[in-house]
This record gives C-alpha cells, structure tokens and sequence, in this order.
C-alpha cells in the first residue's frame, strides 16, 4: 500500500467513526434515530436489524428478492411466528427456497420481481457466476439474461387482500429506486422497510451517492425515520408514528 492509499483508507475509517457518533449515515449524510428494540435476524451475509417489538404474530412481511439466503425470513417466522411473504423469479433462488422452507406452512412463496409495473422484463446475471443475484438495471454490465414477471406491489397487496405490511424487505440489485417511487406514489401502509442499495456494491457511475440520498430524502419526506443504516448500503426505516 502506497501513502496515499493509507491516507485514503484512513481518512475513510476516520470519516465513517465521526458519523456513527454523530448518528449520522456515512453515504447519505442522513439523521439516524436508533431504537433500543433494534435486533439482527439472519445471518450475517442475509441478515437485517429490525424493530423488532414492532411485529406480532399476526404481522404480514414481504421479504422481496431471497437469492440463496433466507435466513432473516425464516428468522422471522421461527422467533415472531409471523406469516412470510417470499418472491424472487430467479431460477437458482426459486430452487433454493423449495428446498429449504418448501414444507414450512407459514412461508409463502412467488416467482416474481417486483417493479413499478406489471410486465415481463430481463434480468441480467451477475459478473461472476457463483453469485445468484439477477439485475433488471444490469449493475454489472452482463449480456446473459432471463425474461420474468414483474409486479407493483400495491397489485400484489390487492391481490392477496392486504391493506398494509408490517415489515417489507427489498433486496433487488437496482430496482429499489422504482419500488421505492410507486410505495411514495400509491401511499401504501408500510410499518418497517428494510432496503439495501445494491449500487453500493457494483456503481452505474459516480453518480451512485446522490441517487440514493435522493432515494433515502423521498422516504424520509413521505413519514418514514431512519433507525438504523449498516453503512454497507442496508436501512431500516419505520413510519414516525410508530
């Protein structure tokens, strides 16, 4: 290491040390309000800090985009004994999911994306091929894809006669930003969100900071709090009155 990549890595580690005690996020420079009842489910590759004395029981949560990872959706269901709401079209993840919660009764699952409407779209693949994560915005820059549906969340609510999600998660390589405009735009009741913003890993351009702080302002002016950011592109947000 040359010295001017030390400065450079010290000064980022220096940076992100002063946000995390201000409670400040490190990309978005955003306001985090954390809460004592914050725990992580899952692992530590697919695991989400989440309110959890916000759910019951009786909770609906959407867990969008399960890849080969779905252990804070089983978390959920083992530790709050809640219903879950799986989809992903992806091959892999769907052949995943059979396999591992295939017999558990209150895991639903549905081989479809999530987008700003209904319709069938590509999703590209990922640069190295032991990765399972698809892209609809093609982050990595691939020309391998498969064709498969995509719905609006507010059809998808509709259509399994749910007025409001308790916990919605949504690990979509990219599509977040379009997810996130129709949740604004149809006003959905949305207790706990759980977003990661995949351009923190593989960027469109340099770009990439403001789109999300512009993303993470849109939430943040519709009602919802941020309580917790993991600095690696994962936020939780509640809805203030809770």
């Amino acid at each position: 290491m040359n010295p001017l990549q030390f400065i450079s890595r010290a000064g980022k580690k220096i940076y992100r040390s002063i946000c995390k005690l201000i409670n400040r996020d490190n990309i978005t420079l955003s306001k985090i309000s954390p809460r004592k009842d914050l725990t992580e489910l899952g692992t530590k590759y697919g695991g989400w800090v989440i309110p959890k004395s916000l759910l019951d029981s009786d909770s609906i949560c959407y867990c969008v985009g399960c890849g080969e990872d779905i252990s804070f959706d089983l978390a959920l269901i083992d530790q709050i004994g809640c219903d879950v709401f799986g989809f992903d079209p992806t091959p892999r993840a769907i052949q995943f999911v059979k396999q591992v919660a295939g017999n558990n009764t209150k895991y639903h699952f549905f081989e479809v994306g999530l987008w700003d409407k209904d319709d069938t779209l590509k999703f590209y693949a990922p640069r190295n091929s032991d990765h399972v994560s698809h892209s609809l915005l093609n982050l990595q820059g691939t020309e391998d894809y498969f064709m498969a549906k995509v719905r609006r969340l507010n059809e998808i609510m509709q259509e399994h006669n749910h007025k409001k999600i308790d916990l919605l998660k949504i690990d979509i390589e990219g599509a977040e930003y379009k997810v996130i405009d129709s949740i604004i735009e149809d006003g959905l009741d949305i207790k706990i969100l759980c977003i990661e913003y995949d351009e923190c890993f593989n960027p469109l351009d340099s770009s990439y900071k403001l789109r999300i702080k512009h993303s993470v302002n849109q939430l943040l002016n519709a009602g919802f709090s941020l309580v917790c950011a993991q600095g690696s592109g994962n936020y939780t947000f509640i809805k203030q009155n809770d």
